[in-house]
């Protein structure tokens, strides 16, 4: 019997990085695993590796009409939601002389936005009992230069957890963070300026870890699973950081 055997799961942002590799082990512990992503090709080789009991459904978590649809789709199936693991978002470098309103409005609308929306309209079939984990960055504890819009969205999605865990208990919901640090995924590699420079971009990030490497989203996928699973049913309101130790020592 897997961890989530007989459960329902939503990823979003899950064709990709730490939201796929989360996904995959949600479906090897028993899961019946929703995906979203935006790109077509992406989701459906997402499901094709997932295996039968993986659905798709295209959709941005900026638009709430998608919203509604993903939603639709988890009702239709009646079994409720066990797991909602948040986890579509991005950011791009850019200072504060550098930052544009439009930049600004595209990272808050996708982050924290999107993430509040995602939450909010999975409400009604989240069932008692469910857990919720939200994407977070050990970016939000730091003061990184150039990355100051996408750390507020992080710090903003902390603060949600703690409300939300607050006004969810009641159901028993449990409500959590989870902080990955530096870690080997396409955005990550994405963040630089040129593919070029992605090799360098990644060594020095490595180098702020006291672990000496980058995570692997498998490392990051095992600590949701942690916090999705019946292993962590006294917490809620937390940030688990998965980071190495970058912003711990």
């Amino acid at each position: 019997m897997g961890q989530l055997q007989n459960k329902t799961a939503l990823v979003t942002g899950g064709t990709t990085g730490i939201g796929l590799a989360t996904a995959r082990r949600f479906a090897a512990e028993g899961a019946h695993v929703f995906v979203t992503g935006r790109r077509q090709a992406e989701l459906d080789a997402a499901v094709t590796e997932l295996g039968e009991n993986a659905t798709g459904i295209r959709g941005d978590v900026a638009d709430l009409d998608d919203l509604d649809r993903v939603f639709a789709a988890v009702a239709a199936r009646g079994r409720g939601l066990d797991v909602l693991f948040v986890n579509a978002g991005g950011g791009r470098f850019a200072t504060l002389a550098e930052l544009t309103p439009a930049g600004f409005d595209e990272t808050f609308g996708v982050n924290v936005r999107g993430t509040v929306f995602t939450v909010q309209k999975a409400l009604p079939v989240l069932n008692d009992g469910a857990s919720v984990v939200i994407t977070g960055s050990t970016a939000a504890s730091k003061g990184a230069a150039s990355f100051g819009v996408y750390s507020a969205t992080k710090a903003a999605l902390r603060s949600f957890t703690r409300t939300w865990a607050g006004e969810l208990a009641d159901r028993n919901i449990r409500v959590n963070a989870i902080a990955p640090g530096p870690t080997e995924t396409p955005g990550l590699a994405g963040l630089a300026p040129e593919p070029a420079q992605a090799p360098g971009l990644l060594t020095a990030l490595a180098g702020n870890v006291p672990l000496g490497r980058l995570g692997r989203p498998e490392e990051i996928a095992s600590a949701v699973l942690f916090l999705a699973s019946d292993q962590s049913t006294f917490i809620t309101g937390t940030e688990l950081f998965v980071d190495g130790g970058e912003v711990q020592l």
